[in-house]
């Protein structure tokens, strides 16, 4: 041990695993214990205040969220890396403006990032592995798949700092990454955590959010944000809510869009999130013209599978009846209308409506 009681080797290993993490793709990495005993009020307070929606599963895993150890006994220590995804730009705002196109969130545009960067986690963790062999550690990884409360543990590893939109954000990165862990059981050195809030005093995030869900710095009413509606939420989505969707079909970026620190962010590397399919500049009509076959074979491996078919059509009608009140857009409506279920009939019903049909 030297003086701070840290094992040499293992600090040795801890100043190697960051050049281990870049070749894997991974611009980013640091390692934080499992106290997330300052973040639990604020966990707390926004489920109690129902701000989670319909994802009882917040609720029912909290305590395993603040508690590492919980869900993975025996973790020490928890490896945080971030994964840099293609950001969006004037091209994004210009298919925003297009009420005839698909927004679809840029992180959804290419390969499922669960995949990814699992993988390449996985991979990292068995490099660990055979270099700490003889302290016979044991390695957990995660990418958005357990829970894990990622961008507390992002903060404290030193990735960045947690802004006005409850993102994760970096002076010299921006937002537009992904993150994942590795929980291990191995005493490696702590990395510094992150740099005091640099927000300041803009609120550019909470002013351009369409549906006002940034109720405030740091708090964010899920059941009014837009990623929510579109993604998770099952069922009719509420009425007043359906105007202030506009042509975004899959999540949303705005509050990415418009944070000035995404002017530094990192370009992506990896081709693996190159847009497949012409999505990120995709025309309504198209989209909702596929059938469920076409839907399942052109996002295999991606993640827009997580909103199912159904809920696709239903945002697809949505966003269309928000569009232009063409001919072409209005019999569209009405020949899918005949085998659509229930839900997106009542959406279609809705869509036709707005379109003065």
């Amino acid at each position: 041990m030297n003086d701070h009681g840290i094992d040499p080797e293992l600090a040795a290993l801890a100043r190697q695993i960051p050049a281990w993490a870049t070749e894997l793709g991974f611009d980013r990495i640091g390692i934080t214990d499992t106290n997330l005993d300052d973040y639990a009020p604020h966990l707390r307070r926004w489920l109690e205040a129902g701000h989670h929606g319909t994802m009882d599963w917040m609720a029912r895993h909290a305590d395993l969220r603040l508690d590492p150890d919980a869900l993975v006994p025996g973790t020490l220590r928890i490896l945080s890396a971030r994964m840099p995804y293609p950001g969006a730009g004037a091209e994004a705002l210009a298919t925003l403006r297009d009420s005839a196109k698909a927004y679809v969130s840029r992180y959804a545009l290419g390969r499922d990032y669960h995949r990814v960067l699992r993988q390449r986690l996985a991979r990292l963790a068995q490099r660990i592995d055979t270099a700490a062999r003889t302290f016979g550690g044991q390695y957990r990884a995660f990418t958005d798949s357990a829970p894990v409360l990622e961008k507390p543990l992002g903060e404290k590893a030193g990735l960045g700092w947690i802004g006005k939109n409850t993102l994760l954000i970096d002076r010299e990165a921006g937002s537009w990454f992904f993150l994942g862990e590795i929980y291990t059981t191995l005493p490696l050195p702590l990395t510094p955590a992150a740099p005091e809030d640099h927000c300041g005093n803009c609120r550019a995030c909470m002013t351009v959010c369409p549906t006002a869900a940034i109720i405030g710095p740091r708090q964010l009413d899920a059941r009014r944000c837009i990623a929510y509606l579109t993604i998770e939420h099952d069922g009719p989505l509420p009425l007043h809510m359906r105007p202030l969707i506009g042509n975004r079909v899959f999540g949303c970026d705005d509050c990415q869009i418009h944070c000035p620190w995404n002017r530094f962010a990192t370009a992506a590397t990896l081709p693996d999130f190159a847009p497949r399919h012409g999505l990120d500049n995709a025309d309504l009509r198209v989209l909702f013209g596929w059938s469920e076959a076409e839907y399942l074979a052109r996002t295999e491996g991606s993640a827009l599978r997580r909103a199912g078919f159904e809920r696709w059509q239903r945002n697809l009608a949505v966003a269309i009846g928000n569009g232009p009140a063409d001919m072409r857009s209005i019999e569209l409506l009405r020949t899918r209308r005949a085998d659509a279920t229930p839900l997106v009939q009542e959406h279609i019903d809705w869509a036709l409506e707005r379109l003065g049909a």
